[in-house]
Order: C-alpha cells, then structure tokens, then sequence
C-alpha cells in the first residue's frame, strides 16, 4: 500500500488537483527536498526553465494610517514623528528622479490616510501616467480602495472605474494577511476581513483589472489557516482568472506589536513557497520576494516552485521598518545573476509577465 506522500506524488504526476488535507500533510512532513522536487514538477510544467523580474519603482505615498495592525511597523499617526504624506507633487518628482531608467512598472501603495480625498489618488495616476506613460500603474491594495470608497462615501465599483480612468492599470494583492476570522479579530481587526478582501478582487477582475494576491506567514496563523486561505484564493482564481501571481510574505517582527515572535526559518519560507505552488494549480506564477526572504533563499526558491523574483524595486519601505535586512533595491544585473547562476533563464517581464525584448 502506497503512503501518503506517493499518492500525492501520483496525482501532481497526474495532474490531478491536490485538496485541503494533502496540503495540510505537506505543511507538516519534514521532507522538504521531496515538497521541493514536487513543486518543480509544476513549476516546470507552467513555466519551464524561465524566472522572471521586472524593472519597477515602489511608492510608499504615505505611512499615516488608521489600521494600527499589529503586525505593522510601518504605520504612523497624523502628527507622529516621521509621518508624511506625499503630495503629488513630491510623487512628480520621485518619478523624474529615476526617468532615465527603463521602469516599466509603478508599485503605489500607502497607509489609509483619513485627509487624503479621492481627487489626490486620481491626481497621484494622472501625474504617474503623464511622467511614465509606458508603466504599468499597480496600485492600491483592496484595503486601501475599501478605505478611499468608504472615504468618498462611494462605491468600490465607482471608486475602481474613477481610476482606471485616471490610469490604474493593476492591483497589488497586498492586505490579505491570513484570511481568518481568528486572526482577523487579534491583529487587524480595523482592516477589511478575508471575505470582503475576496469581493473586491472579485470586482476588480469584473471590471477587467489583473490583481496579484499574497499571504503574511509565519506569526500566529496555524497550517490549516494558511490553507484555507490557499483555498479561498483558488476558489476565486478558478471563477475569474484575475490573478497573475501569489506572492507568499515572510513575517518580520521587529519594531511591531508581535516583536517578541521568532523571524520565519529558512525551512518554512522554501516549504510555503512549494506548497503554494502546489495548491495553487490555477495560479501561473509564484514569487520568491527577495526583499523578505533575502536575495539567496530567493534564488534557492527558483527550484522550490517559484519562477519570479519580483524586480529592482529601490526603496522599499514597509517591510525593511519591521526589520527586514535585505538591500532597498537591486540592479538588473544583480537580478540577472541571481537568476542564471542557479540555472535558470532570466526573463525581463512587464507586470502582466509579457516579455520585455
């Protein structure tokens, strides 16, 4: 009689949809060179021999917030020390600063900053559409737009169609953290939970926006939680094809609420990242996001089911306030090399994985 793992084995050989309870064996077996070979089985039948990076810029236009999530060392008060908001004047110029480089990605996300009305995120596309007319404008999480609606007294619908109009192109798929209503209610319960999360990617896919989606991992959410928020975001994927990528986000706890908790292990970085490869067979890519994990567990995960290391980013903001030690940015070059020194073909993408000659 076959073991359990063999018969997952048989049914990734299969193609053959693995379900909650094989995860949840996976997520607890030590064998992570086997999770590891099994996620490369679909990472090289999606994706062969490429790893994809784009040449992008983040835009963190302001780190005032309401939230006050405790996983969050980013987050200020109207009126702290080191709280700023952006005008989108000061975004004209970040923009030019780097306009002799080839971005063709703009990653905009902040804090839900109560004095920021909808005609300053409209302005904030329009401005960035006018100084890059060839970027992809990804912004605003599905917080932040229930946040800029509930702010305008309007619908997310309305909101969405407003800026796509002012030039949004794509939504970041940040802000899902662990979809539990556990988890919810201790860390965030100010911010929008799991189920409308899910809703307004819905809308946003309805309205023919690609979103990506992402995970936090490694704080106080159980394996079965990390599961079930897999499975919901499958469930979405199979109704509308939205996503383009899931991008799994190593917890750091420094400088939050949940200080006292131990940073994620090299361990359980590589086997979240082949599990989510494995569970989401809907999915076309999985990111291995080196300004969480570093740059070399990232280019380990090439061959534990990612096939993307995201970009060049420079100046990242959120993730290195909770500690994170990775740089603020790469080069091409620097990604390039992560790329085929592991064996693999690097491909130059724009945010919707078209290559770039």
């Amino acid at each position: 009689m076959k073991d359990r793992f063999s018969n997952i084995r048989d049914k990734v050989l299969s193609q053959e949809r693995l379900e909650f309870e094989d995860g949840l064996f996976l997520f607890e077996s030590h064998d992570i060179a086997g999770i590891g070979q099994l996620a490369d089985i679909i990472r090289k039948r999606l994706n062969g021999n490429r790893a994809y990076y784009v040449y992008n810029q983040h835009i963190n236009y302001t780190n005032v917030c309401i939230s006050h999530c405790q996983f969050c060392a980013y987050a200020k008060n109207t009126g702290d020390s080191g709280a700023y908001a952006w005008t989108v004047s000061d975004i004209r110029q970040r923009i030019l600063s780097r306009i002799d480089e080839p971005i063709t990605e703009l990653h905009i996300v902040g804090g839900l900053n109560p004095d920021l009305p909808l005609q300053y995120y409209a302005e904030l596309l329009e401005t960035a559409r006018e100084v890059r007319p060839g970027a992809t404008l990804k912004a605003f999480t599905a917080v932040e737009l229930d946040f800029i609606a509930r702010n305008a007294a309007l619908s997310v619908e309305d909101v969405i169609g407003r800026l796509k109009n002012a030039g949004l192109g794509m939504l970041p798929g940040g802000g899902a953290e662990v979809m539990s209503s556990r988890i919810h209610d201790s860390l965030f319960p100010r911010k929008i939970n799991g189920k409308r999360w899910l809703d307004i990617m819905e809308m946003a896919h309805g309205s023919g926006l690609m979103t990506n989606a992402t995970m936090l991992y490694g704080h106080i959410e159980t394996h079965a939680e990390r599961l079930s928020h897999l499975m919901a975001l499958r469930d979405l994927q199979d109704r509308t094809s939205g996503f383009c990528a899931f991008i799994p986000l190593a917890f750091h706890s420094a400088n939050t609420g949940l200080s006292h908790l131990p940073a994620t292990t090299a361990f359980d970085d590589l086997k979240t990242i082949a599990i989510s490869r494995l569970m989401l067979d809907n999915f076309p890519h999985i990111k291995a996001y080196w300004v969480m994990i570093g740059e070399k567990l990232a280019q380990l995960a090439l061959s534990f089911g990612a096939d993307d290391l995201d970009g060049t980013i420079i100046e990242e903001r959120i993730s290195h306030e909770a500690g994170a030690t990775s740089p603020k940015g790469l080069t091409r070059d620097q990604l390039k090399y992560l790329i085929t020194s592991a064996g693999y073909d690097p491909v130059e993408r724009d945010a919707f994985y078209r290559p770039i000659s």
